[in-house]
Order: C-alpha cells, then structure tokens, then sequence
C-alpha cells in the first residue's frame, strides 16, 4: 500500500513540476498572430498591429524581440488596447514606455486606456501623479492617446476611437449591466460614413460597442483565461470570473467583429499554461 501512494505522490510531483515550467515557459514566450477582416467603409487596404496588456513585460533587450517582429511585419499603423504598464504604486514604467517610444520613431501608434491606467488616474491619492508622468511620457508625435476620443485615418476612411471605460464596468465575479445611453454619452458621435475602429479594453461589452457602430473592436484585459483547456477555453479572467464567455481570438456579433487579444505579459502571477503571449497583425480590407 505504502508503495501505490509513493507512486501516485511522485506521479502527482511530476505533473505539478511539468505544469509549472509550462506556466513559466509560456509566461516567457510570445507568438504572432494573424488575422484578415474584409470591413464596410474602408476605402483601401491596410494592416495593423494589435498590442494588449503588455504589463511592463519585457522580451529580451528592452523588449527587442517584439519590436523585431513588429519590423517584420511592417504595420501601417500600431493599435494598443491599454494596460501598457501594472497599477502598481512603486513599480518601474520604464520598459512600457521605453517600447512605445522605440515603436514610436517608425509608426503611428494609436494608444486606448485599460483598467490600470484608469486606475492611476482616479486614485491619485494613491498614486500621485503617476498617470501623468505615463502620459507625458508616451507622448510623442506619433502616438496619439484616445481617452473617449476619436481620430480620422482619412487614407482608409477609418475613424478610430478610444473607450475610456468607466471602473464601474471591471467589477469582480460579475458583468455590471451597462446603461444604454452610456456609450452615447461617453463616446464622440458615430459616423456610418466611416470605417468605425473602437479600442474598447473590456470585452465584456461586445454586444454593447456593436449596438453603438463599431465595425471592428479591438479589446484585451482577459489575458487568454491565464489557463487553457481543451474545448472549454479559457479558465479565469482577472476579475475572477471562470471560463468566461470572452476569452480571446474572434467574436462576431451581427456585422460587427471583435479581436480579443490575449496580452503581451500578465501581472500578479506571472505564469501563462498553455496560453503564450500574443502578437496580432491584423489586414483589413474593404467590401
């Protein structure tokens, strides 16, 4: 008897030790993706980088690694679906900012808040001027930060806007029931004679930013579920809710699609199990 339970302690110390250097390994690793939209309003083709929940991750020299892949690609423009760097209050900012600067010198960069910026923003009892200093930072002529703002790409008759969604919305164990004027009020007007882009960070709402215009939705803040399982998907979301219904990759809702991306890093714990790090090149074309 002594020996069945010495067999299945040390079957079960395998498999803990090969899942934790899964969790370490795709904690460390990132793949790129791609993915092609064919959208209404879009006069001419284009291609676009999709950056998520990069948390202050660093891959190989200041994050030399994603630029390189990035350079391969050779977007016409970035898109960053928020939480470039953690909520922290004594944490380093530096490799976030250091890597859109970089991206900065060569592309647009077209920058929508997450739940951590908003963070530092409203708390500023906590975090000073933190917020600011991110801002500042990242603040070059190339980067344009959205904060429930809209910009025309008049060469592809994109508009793309940025949804700074209320902290109310992030709710833990439970989607908050969104009002319906809310996106109205929010947002600047929809424009049907555009290509409507909406970097949204909470997917939660998809049903919401596709009744509103969005052609496409570009959004992350679930890392992938941090564990996936065959054919269940993802296992958690940071607010803790299990295998939630958006868990990254693509959603279509009526003539609206939404690209949940599953984060570039991950904070708290930082382990991924089967779940590496993305990267998305995404081309657009028109109808």
């Amino acid at each position: 008897m002594q020996s069945v339970f010495g067999t299945v302690f040390l079957i079960m110390m395998i498999a803990a030790a090969a899942l934790l250097a899964v969790g370490i390994i795709d904690g460390n690793r990132f793949v790129t993706v791609r993915e092609e939209f064919e959208l209404s309003g879009l006069s001419k083709e284009c291609r676009l980088v999709l950056i998520s929940d990069l948390h202050n991750k660093v891959y190989g020299n200041r994050n030399d690694r994603v630029i390189r892949a990035i350079q391969k690609i050779d977007p016409d423009f970035i898109m960053l679906a928020g939480d470039l760097v953690t909520s922290q209050v004594n944490e380093d900012m530096t490799p976030g900012i250091e890597l859109i600067n970089a991206l900065g010198q060569n592309y647009r960069i077209y920058y929508g808040l997450g739940n951590h910026e908003s963070k530092m923003q409203k708390d500023r009892e906590r975090f000073g001027d933190k917020f600011d200093r991110l801002m500042q930072a990242v603040s070059g002529r190339n980067v344009r930060v959205l904060q429930n703002e809209s910009v025309d790409l008049p060469e592809y008759n994109i508009r793309v806007t940025g949804l700074d969604l209320d902290l109310e919305y992030f709710a833990h164990f439970r989607i908050r029931e969104m009002k319906d004027s809310y996106l109205q009020e929010t947002l600047p007007g929809y424009d049907g004679s555009k290509c409507n882009i909406l970097i949204a960070h909470n997917p939660d709402y998809f049903e919401d930013y596709a009744r509103w215009g969005a052609q496409l939705v570009l959004s992350g803040h679930v890392h992938g579920g941090i564990m996936r399982l065959p054919f269940l998907g993802g296992v958690i979301a940071p607010s803790y809710k299990i295998f939630p219904k958006y868990d990254g990759g693509v959603f279509r809702t009526g003539r609206s699609v939404m690209l949940l991306g599953r984060g570039l890093g991950s904070h708290t714990l930082p382990f991924r199990f089967f779940n590496p790090a993305e990267l998305y090149e995404v081309v657009l074309k028109p109808v």
